[in-house]
């Protein structure tokens, strides 16, 4: 079988959570393809032995420094044209994907018309549908066009929650094309203790601190988590930091209050170190599709208060995204009651560890086999 995944995303000035999945679903492949057993079940997946997968990858040109995209283990087709002429050409099917396929898999709403192969289309979320005043018009705009796009060429999608299995349905996707697929959580590397002291000292912290992690747009719903921060710092009378970690989106900045730090867009390594020294992860955005930086913060046996999303299981402190008062609330428990930390941190680990990338790698191939 050969599958052809598109990784276009990963030439987005900021990939996002959507880099990061195709990161994940990537390294879960390459392990199933190098492990003997996991090798075993992706032959099953596919059919059996006599039907080895070929992966490889589409992208636009890479820029005149090297390709970027060379550590992800995949052979890359590239086009000569730069991404956002690419995606367009794409979009008005003036360039399709290559013969020789036997299946596209397009990792976003971004990908090209096949010459027959199936297309399978990842579809994370419906946000821009859900909370449109986060959007920007062109944004919702370009968003339903690529929709009805999807909807009109896949055989099949793949998504990462019930939720928005069932928005999918609802905007017109057959309910046995849809199949749901979590994610994994175990692509974060190791951490880089120096560099994160390191950073901690630039950015001003030197003393205890909560992390929130995520791009800097309206969706995040920063303000709300600010003005909590501000309520939870003053009660608990300590020198505690709220430590930002994202690059900028669009919109109104949220007012930074005192005590928090913003740190823009960090190495893996460094975001492992802050996980892994945080009190704990505040994560409230007014909707998502899955809510990765729960479960990396999981895995660090971090403990976390969130905002209701797929990714919240057990030992997550679940806040209303509009209530201040609740995120302060729950913020305040936390920093001052050290076993209930340690008791969320154990919980948190546990239901974590079992959600890896290999795992999602291979109910990608049993999907793909499905839908072929």
């Amino acid at each position: 079988m050969e599958a052809m995944i598109v990784v276009e995303q990963l030439r987005r000035p900021i990939p996002g959570g959507i880099g990061t999945h195709i990161r994940g679903l990537l390294k879960g492949l390459g392990e199933c393809l190098c492990s003997e057993d996991a090798g075993e079940q992706a032959a099953r997946s596919l059919g059996g032995p006599e039907s080895p997968l070929k992966v490889s990858l589409l992208a636009s040109r890479p820029s005149r420094d090297g390709e970027p995209l060379d550590d992800l283990g995949f052979p890359i087709l590239t086009s000569r044209m730069p991404s956002r002429l690419l995606t367009r050409a794409w979009e008005l099917g003036v360039v399709r994907a290559p013969h020789g396929i036997d299946l596209l898999h397009a990792t976003s709403l971004a990908f090209p018309a096949t010459r027959g192969a199936p297309l399978v289309v990842s579809v994370h979320d419906l946000m821009w549908r859900t909370v449109p005043e986060t959007f920007p018009s062109r944004g919702r705009r370009w968003h339903e066009r690529a929709l009805r796009r999807a909807l009109s060429q896949a055989a099949g999608f793949v998504v990462p929650s019930q939720e928005t299995a069932s928005s999918l349905v609802a905007a017109g996707a057959p309910l046995d094309a849809v199949e749901v697929v979590g994610e994994g959580g175990d692509h974060m590397p190791p951490p880089d203790l120096v560099g994160t002291a390191r950073l901690l000292d630039v950015l001003g912290v030197d003393g205890e601190y909560v992390l929130s992690v995520g791009t800097l747009e309206p969706r995040k719903n920063l303000q709300r988590l600010f003005s909590a921060f501000g309520v939870a710092r003053t009660k608990a009378a300590k020198n505690l930091s709220l430590v930002v970690v994202g690059p900028r989106g669009w919109g109104e900045m949220a007012r930074p209050v005192p005590g928090v730090k913003l740190a823009g867009g960090v190495p893996a390594g460094i975001l492992s170190g802050l996980y892994s020294r945080a009190l704990c992860l505040a994560y409230v955005p007014l909707a998502e599709g899955f809510g990765l930086p729960v479960l990396e913060a999981m895995r660090f046996g971090t403990p976390v208060i969130a905002s209701p999303m797929p990714s919240v299981s057990e030992g997550v402190l679940r806040v209303n995204p509009l209530d201040v008062d609740e995120i302060a609330g729950e913020i305040l428990h936390i920093v001052l009651d050290p076993l209930l930390r340690s008791h969320l941190g154990d919980l948190a680990r546990k239901s974590a560890a079992e959600l890896t990338w290999a795992k999602v790698a291979l109910r990608h191939l049993q999907a793909w086999r499905r839908f072929c």
